[in-house]
Formats: structure tokens, sequence, C-alpha cells
């Protein structure tokens, strides 16, 4: 918008017709455009806009030169984004080992994880991060106090590292502390922070492996709030759980729910 006045409706941000992607939140905002370009706007104290630079910018500004990028995702302070030729890069604050990169020291520009061009899919929680290869493999890394890297300790990462052996999964979310990630069968695993029941297996008990959610195997897309979890189901229904103070799981109430719970106001 090009000012820090807050607005309470809808408000194009410039006059800009071509955006294809966008990603935002915790203070910041990245988008793709059509021609593959990377824009960042927000927040900028840990570099996550990747401008070189530590300085917030309050309109949409391009990163680099590139027209490769295919997609972004972005944590608290951290960002990551796919390029075309399947490489992985990251960017902002790297606290926990969350950008993969070996270490713990912040970039200010994109920054690519490794040699591997077979990446897929990225998504991250709070201070940790997920991503897909190209064979359905799983991998994870940062922050992991809650067990959120799925990786059966409580120990950080700071390189990618494979989540057990599975070549099937097919999509991943991150929440603040807690991680879900769909198999190709139409299954649902969740774990890390537990809570407030976020990952919907009928318990508060954190866990640190994948854990399977129920026994359906209609599930085809999960979306993870901070401590809450919502997720669609075949019949196109609606299912939320999780952390409930604000009315969050839009079921008619304020109880946390430890199962998933139908959205009865939703029609498929």
């Amino acid at each position: 918008m090009g000012d820090t006045i807050d607005r309470n409706v809808p408000t194009q941000a410039g006059t800009a017709s071509d955006w294809a992607v966008v990603a935002g939140g915790h203070g910041r905002s990245l988008g793709l455009k059509t021609d593959g370009s990377l824009w960042a706007w927000g927040q900028n104290d840990s570099g996550q806009l990747g401008l070189g630079d530590y300085t917030d910018r309050t309109a949409p500004t391009r990163v680099g030169v590139a027209t490769d990028w295919v997609a972004v995702a972005r944590g608290a302070d951290q960002s990551l984004g796919l390029k075309s030729d399947g490489s992985l890069w990251a960017w902002g604050n790297n606290q926990y080992g969350q950008l993969g990169l070996g270490d713990y020291t912040n970039r200010d520009t994109p920054t690519q994880v490794g040699a591997a061009r077979n990446w897929a899919a990225v998504a991250c929680g709070h201070g940790h991060t997920l991503a897909l290869k190209t064979d359905g493999s799983l991998w994870a890394w940062g922050w992991n106090n809650c067990g959120q890297l799925g990786l059966g300790d409580a120990a950080n990462r700071s390189s990618p590292t494979r989540v057990g052996t599975e070549h099937d999964w097919v999509a991943i979310v991150g929440g603040h502390a807690h991680s879900l990630a769909l198999k190709r069968d139409g299954s649902l695993w969740a774990w890390g922070y537990n809570v407030d029941g976020q990952l919907g297996l009928g318990e508060t008990f954190d866990g640190n492996v994948p854990a399977r959610v129920g026994t359906g195997n209609d599930w085809v897309a999960v979306s993870a709030g901070g401590y809450h979890t919502l997720a669609v189901k075949k019949d196109g229904s609606l299912w939320a759980w999780g952390w409930n103070r604000y009315g969050q799981l839009g079921l008619g109430d304020t109880d946390d729910r430890d199962v998933p719970t139908r959205v009865t106001g939703w029609a498929p």
C-alpha cells in the first residue's frame, strides 16, 4: 500500500493484475507474478524479505532479477522458495536452523539449500520447515522442541533430514509447532505440539513421529493455523480441530476439539 495504515476492508495493493501466488503473515508478505518474478514487503528485521538489507518495505519490492520462481512459503521469520529447476532457496531468520543451510546464521538474500534439484513442495511452521521431493519423500529441519520435525526426538536440525522411509507423501503444512501431511492414499498424518488437540488424535500429548488421524482415506486438503487445523474431505465437507478460544474452528462455540469435527455450516 506504500504506508503503515491499517485497513478494515479489502484494498488493492498497487495496480498490478499479474499476481499468481501470495503468502502472508507474521508481519510480511511474499508474492509471485505470472512472469516468475518474486516480490516481498513488510517486516525485514531478520532479512526475511530477501532484499540484501534489514529495512522494512511498505510496498511490493522485487527480490533479485530471477524469473523462475514457482512457489513460496513463509514461517515466523524465515522465507523459502522453489525455482522451476527444482532447486530450493531460503532466507531470513535461522536461529533454529530453519533455513536448512547447515548453520544458524541469518541470510538476507535467497541462498540455495544444498545442491539438490528434485524438490517439489515446501511449507513452514513458526521455526521449522517441511519439504517434499519429487520421489514423494518427506524432509524436515529447524526447531524441534515439540517433535514437530517428526524425527522421533526433540533435537533441532540445521540441514534437511528425512522423515521415515515412505515415498507416498503428497502435501505438507506447518502450524506454530505442529505439522501435518497427506499421503497418496488420502490418509492424514500429524505430529508435534498437541496441547490444544491440534493433531486430531483424540488426546493432547505431543507426538514426535507422524501419527495417523483417524482411519479415513478421503482427505484431500489440509491447512494449519498456529494452534488449530482445518481439512477438507473428498466429498467437500470441512473439518476442524484444536484451539478454539476465538471460535476459529467455526463450530458455533469456543470449546477446543481433539478430533476432527465437521463444520456444519459448510455446504459441500
